[in-house]
């Protein structure tokens, strides 16, 4: 399958003085990634994301159109935690694009400055999909948006001397802008500090621990597994046990399991996303986390912890 997808690229590629002209050609793997590259390069900048903001990121179909955008790019932004392991290497192959290599200057890793979560002692598959290097939806804390995006604008400016000040001036901005939005997001959530939530994929841990929530039940039984019967059973007995009136569900995700869940613990299903624009009117890092944080909150309710 994979090399028909590169026979078609191929018949797209042009030589490589289409990173000829002004501005930085840049790939994401994820949109995340996309919309903070754009809050930092601005205009100054072409952006692409590769997965969909409603598509699972472990999980993406290759099509030649990737290939040609990585062909393309002075700039690739991976998570740098093993995220896209299993699609984007092949891509990055068949793309015979130099800048773009592991190592490369345009190799950009998110998780550089990054505390990560999760980092499995030993590497067991039976564990379900885990990921060597650590748990890789960092973004959700919203602190670690503001590491990636300086570390962005010191890739841009090395990259493109003439653009280092605007650069700065669009870090500065965002920075502003992050400071700002933390408090209200953290007097937002705080009244339910403490509190117990379920998520299906442990998407949410970083989100948990920064706004000191508790995000430890999971619908899958392991990462990457679907969630059985006999699992679930046992997720409803915990749920009504300890109380757990929050579910969070993403765009990819089974919402129908979730519902079922719900209808047997009498707790609230939430529509989340990590990736803007998974969301209406969610364009961009603030505004997917103004939603997610408000749609959580208003959840929760009156639930609290003791």
């Amino acid at each position: 399958m994979f090399q028909k997808l590169l026979t078609l690229a191929a018949l797209l590629l042009i030589p490589t003085a289409v990173h000829a002209g002004s501005g930085l050609k840049i790939v994401a793997t994820t949109n995340d990634y996309a919309a903070l590259a754009r809050a930092i390069g601005g205009d100054r900048v072409t952006v692409k994301s590769l997965a969909k903001a409603t598509e699972d990121p472990h999980f993406v179909d290759a099509r030649p159109s990737y290939i040609v955008a990585l062909n393309r790019a002075d700039i690739l932004i991976e998570s740098g935690a093993a995220l896209e392991i299993g699609w984007l290497a092949p891509l990055v192959k068949g793309a015979r694009n130099k800048n773009v290599l592991p190592g490369a200057s345009g190799r950009v890793r998110g998780s550089v400055g990054i505390q990560l979560l999760d980092i499995p002692v030993e590497l067991d598959r039976s564990q379900g999909d885990i990921h060597a290097l650590g748990n890789p939806h960092f973004l959700m804390d919203p602190l670690n948006s503001g590491i990636v995006a300086r570390h962005l604008a010191e890739v841009f400016c090395r990259l493109d001397a003439d653009g280092c000040p605007s650069y700065q001036n669009n870090l500065s901005r965002f920075s502003q802008m992050l400071n700002t939005r933390m408090k209200i997001w953290m007097e937002t959530l705080a009244p339910y500090g403490g509190t117990p939530i379920v998520t299906y994929h442990n998407t949410w841990r970083y989100f948990a621990r920064r706004f000191q929530l508790q995000a430890e039940t999971f619908l899958e039984p392991k990462p990457g597994i679907p969630p059985s019967p006999p699992h679930l059973a046992r997720i409803i007995e915990k749920m009504k046990a300890a109380g757990m009136k929050v579910i969070l569900v993403e765009p990819f995700q089974s919402r129908k399991t979730a519902e079922v869940l719900a209808g047997h613990t009498g707790a609230t299903v939430v529509d989340v996303c990590q990736f803007p624009g998974g969301l209406p009117e969610t364009p961009d890092y603030f505004s997917l986390m103004d939603a997610n944080v408000n749609s959580i909150a208003q959840a929760l309710g009156g639930v609290r912890s003791n």
